[in-house]
């Protein structure tokens, strides 16, 4: 059942959903809301004015409403694969299930359903990591069967949320793939990544190595709003420029592209990147799958009544009149005449800045497949 009270407590509660809704393979519907009694006026003050708060400061400490869980999942394979045109890899790895940073527009909330969890609050509160990845890694690297090649770290959830910074799970990941020579590009919107750079570095000197910073806006207060618990954006073009300094190819993802909330920014975030180090980048139209379109329209008419309306109208003209389309070919950049003029833009500023669309190709010519567990430990007798 819904409330309509407590809708203002919801949007200064530091998540970037607004209600909990039952996901759609659920026989009953249910979902959550906040009747105020948990918050405080101190609280409230900390959240509206959250200052340079930013990915290695967790927002529990200001709230205890909504606390974050991360719970273990044991996993029989770690590497995925996928046969989509639209994207680029065909081989990634996701350390996590769910994402704390909470962006309202993440196309990867939906996956929660299959848990039987909420593609709402409880996508960027119950938290899965895998703890076993890197074991399973070094197990799928070893196999005859491995062909070498790229593979994507996080491509569906933030190698780099919060609960990285304790559990490491990502770090391991890429202390197997440099000990095997194995390509890797790493897609985030967190300053923990810096943590690694000596690992990327090394990759990067074999050319095994890139990483793509998404930056969806400047705008600091609607990074806060929409992103909720991830780096603010100066903080995004910091890392964007230690990672080139390192030597580590660093492209930037302007993505999503929103309709008339943040398409007005595409070439000031590649001119930002740009002067930050980056060396490419690209964007992608915003993708509203499944429970997300809810979700999006609820925050949306939250936060920014007065443009909603225009905002769902452009939309719509991107997707035949619908608010997303899952075909392979325009599920990720629609069509129409917004879409047209949206990516005459974005090259024109891509020639205009000296950006390239896509990162130099990885070399997994010197890939050498890591020693077995077992293998490990007889070594060690020695």
């Amino acid at each position: 059942m819904s409330h309509s009270n407590g809708g203002d407590r919801l949007k200064s509660s530091g998540r970037g959903a607004l209600s909990n809704r039952s996901g759609r393979f659920e026989s009953h519907s249910h979902e959550d809301f906040d009747d105020g009694w948990s918050s405080s006026k101190r609280d409230e003050q900390a959240l509206r004015d959250p200052g340079e708060l930013d990915d290695e400061q967790t927002w529990n400490e200001l709230s205890g409403r909504n606390p974050t869980r991360v719970q273990p999942e044991r996993s029989k394979r770690i590497i995925s694969a996928n046969d989509s045109p639209d994207i680029p890899f065909d081989r990634s790895i996701n350390p996590y299930k769910g994402c704390e940073h909470g962006c309202i527009y993440c196309f990867a909330r939906p996956t929660h359903t299959y848990l039987g969890l909420s593609a709402g609050l409880d996508f960027e509160t119950r938290i899965f990591s895998k703890p076993d990845a890197a074991r399973l890694l070094r197990k799928e690297l070893a196999a005859k069967s491995w062909q070498p090649q790229t593979i994507a770290l996080g491509a569906n959830t933030d190698p780099y949320q919060p609960a990285e910074r304790s559990l490491g799970i990502t770090r391991e990941i890429l202390e197997v793939l440099d000990e095997a020579h194995n390509p890797v590009s790493v897609v985030t919107k967190s300053s923990l990544v810096l943590r690694d750079i000596d690992l990327l570095a090394s990759m990067a000197a074999r050319r095994q190595a890139s990483v793509f910073i998404s930056i969806t806006t400047l705008d600091a207060d609607l990074a806060r709003r929409m992103e909720p618990r991830a780096a603010a954006p100066h903080r995004r073009l910091e890392v964007v420029a230690a990672l080139s300094q390192a030597g580590i190819p660093c492209g930037v993802l302007a993505s999503p592209m929103i309709p008339a909330l943040n398409d007005a920014e595409l070439e000031s975030i590649l001119e930002a990147a740009h002067e930050h180090g980056a060396t490419s980048a690209n964007y992608l139209l915003l993708r509203l799958p499944l429970e997300l379109k809810e979700l999006f329209e609820q925050w949306l008419r939250a936060h920014y009544p007065r443009r909603a309306d225009h905002v769902l109208s452009l939309v719509r003209s991107a997707h035949d009149g619908g608010l997303y389309r899952s075909e392979f070919g325009t599920r990720m950049r629609g069509d129409g005449a917004y879409v047209q003029i949206l990516e005459r833009r974005f090259e024109t500023a891509l020639v205009r800045i000296g950006l390239a669309r896509r990162m130099v190709d990885h070399d997994a010519s010197p890939f050498r497949r890591p020693a077995k567990d077992d293998e490990r430990r007889q070594l060690a007798l020695f």
